[in-house]
């Protein structure tokens, strides 16, 4: 018997949830539509984090709250004994989310018309993050390469970010470790060079890090920060325990000055207290019974995204499909059905009753994005509804 059990998941309409009870566009309201779009996992949580949140419950008060050494342990070992990274405490600001935190730190560091790096296609909330906070953004775009047998991944276009890098305005790179959409676990090498660059022009580095514990079996994210110890990074649990409505996130700044500032930039924008649930629930998570649930979940990843790519691959095997290093959100190329991504994710909702993300959202057309984090019955079922879309309108 398994110990865990991704199979069966939670009816989740009707719950509130923004994945399941939100309109897909389009579709007029329809109930019969799969959603396979934001990055939020049909999961129950880990169990240990269930039962941190009852003994929680349980003491009845849920007044403001302090967050204590216990915390700031449990994240310190477990980066340190997971991933090699070992953080400072006194580096640690705990703040409501990693959007918000990437968004302090752009108005802590930045002027109106500083100019902020990132690397398309890449999470939406970056473009936003800069264009509210006045900021211009540069693009410094992957290149895409084919790696045959109808997948394909990115690579970093060292030049591009060497070009933008070197104008008087660039002040931040957002980098995305690892990279959603484009699936990408950067690699040593890789952030080496971009460490390179960026100090050659005095460009502070943002690693957005929300996603590192989904890395496919076998695989080992780098954390930016063994890299470059003047880089600032954002990390939560949220993504890898299923826990984002819980409103828990870390920046890890170890340069004093510059804490300082991203410190008065979190209090300006009043994302500086936190609620005890997450408290609770990253405690829980970053512990070996946390631990073992994440290991399961991210086989049942794996296996879900070899599902996926296997039958999507022998029905269209004119859309290719990212290699997934990392993430649960396939990344696949559309640009063959010659539908505009934008009007074809309204379409497949409307007529395939399958809810995806269009590419635009990530500063590229001819693609959608994929969530495979759902019960693999259910996920097939949705991947099933896109491919005879597919045969009966584009084939």
């Amino acid at each position: 018997m398994k110990e865990f059990d991704f199979d069966h998941i939670p009816d989740r309409r009707n719950s509130g949830s923004y994945k399941w009870d939100s309109d897909a566009p389009g579709a007029g309201g329809s109930t019969d539509i799969i959603p396979l779009w934001v990055a939020d996992m049909d999961f129950r949580t880990a169990p240990v984090i269930i039962e941190a949140l009852k003994r929680r419950v349980d003491h009845g008060v849920f007044g403001y709250t302090k967050v204590g050494f216990d915390y700031y342990k449990a994240l310190k070992r477990w980066f340190a004994e997971r991933h090699g990274y070992h953080i400072d405490i006194r580096s640690v600001i705990y703040t409501s989310g990693v959007v918000p935190a990437i968004s302090a730190i752009i108005q802590g560091l930045c002027r109106p018309g500083d100019g902020v790096i990132v690397q398309t296609p890449v999470y939406n909330c970056f473009f936003s993050s800069i264009r509210n906070s006045g900021c211009r953004q540069l693009d410094a775009p992957l290149k895409r390469r084919d790696i045959g047998d109808g997948y394909f991944t990115y690579d970093m276009d060292f030049e591009a970010l060497e070009r933008e890098a070197a104008r008087s305005e660039a002040k931040l790179l957002l980098l995305c470790n690892p990279h959603n959409p484009a699936g990408r676990l950067w690699n040593t090498d890789e952030l080496g060079q971009v460490a390179e660059i960026c100090r050659r022009h005095n460009v502070r580095v943002v690693s957005d890090e929300i996603h590192c514990e989904l890395t496919a079996p076998g695989l080992r994210y780098t954390p930016y920060g063994t890299i470059d110890s003047e880089a600032i990074a954002c990390l939560s649990p949220s993504k890898a325990f299923n826990t984002a409505g819980l409103q828990i996130a870390n920046i890890i700044c170890p340069d004093e000055q510059v804490r300082q500032a991203v410190d008065r930039a979190i209090n300006i924008n009043e994302v500086c207290d936190v609620n005890p649930f997450g408290v609770e629930a990253l405690k829980a998570a970053y512990s070996p019974e946390g631990a073992r649930w994440l290991d399961a979940l991210r086989g049942y990843l794996s296996d879900n995204y070899n599902a996926m790519a296997e039958l999507w691959l022998r029905e269209v095997p004119h859309c290719p499909v990212t290699r997934l290093e990392a993430t649960y959100l396939p990344w696949i190329d559309v640009s063959t059905l010659g539908i505009p991504s934008e009007k074809l994710e309204e379409r497949l909702a409307a007529e395939a009753g399958v809810w995806v993300n269009c590419g635009e959202m990530y500063g590229a057309s001819g693609f959608i994005r994929l969530n495979i984090a759902t019960a693999r019955a259910l996920l097939l079922e949705g991947v099933r509804r896109l491919i005879d879309w597919c045969h009966k309108n584009t084939l």
